[in-house]
């Protein structure tokens, strides 16, 4: 078995939610998603990222608007629609929900809770 691509597949499925999250910030252009992204040491490339956001922007979960800049051509800046809000606090919970069901199938079955220790 391949370790890197289910690694892969991995990130692959919560790069969408984690996309939306920086988005849900704010006003973004795409080079600070790559930036923040990179941070939180979730590496993407921008041929990954820029057919994501366009299906995003055609299904109707973000919206955009074109800055004139002085060092080149104008800048796209994404930013989330009502629709797009609601949808990233469906899958918040969903995350959540995951997390929390990993969590306590892969912790050490000797573990106690904090609640639990003297």
């Amino acid at each position: 078995m391949d370790i890197q691509n289910t690694q892969s597949q991995m990130r692959k499925g919560v790069l969408e939610f984690c996309i939306l999250s920086v988005i849900r910030q704010g006003e973004v252009y795409p080079s600070d998603i790559v930036e923040q992204m990179k941070a939180a040491n979730l590496n993407i490339l921008e041929g990954t990222l820029y057919p994501l956001l366009t299906r995003l922007k055609n299904a109707g979960l973000l919206s955009y608007r074109w800055v004139e800049s002085s060092s080149g051509p104008p800048r796209k800046y994404f930013m989330m629609t009502d629709k797009g809000l609601a949808f990233y606090e469906e899958l918040k919970d969903t995350w959540n929900e995951l997390a929390d069901a990993v969590h306590a199938l892969t912790k050490p079955k000797n573990q106690n809770n904090e609640t639990d220790q003297p």
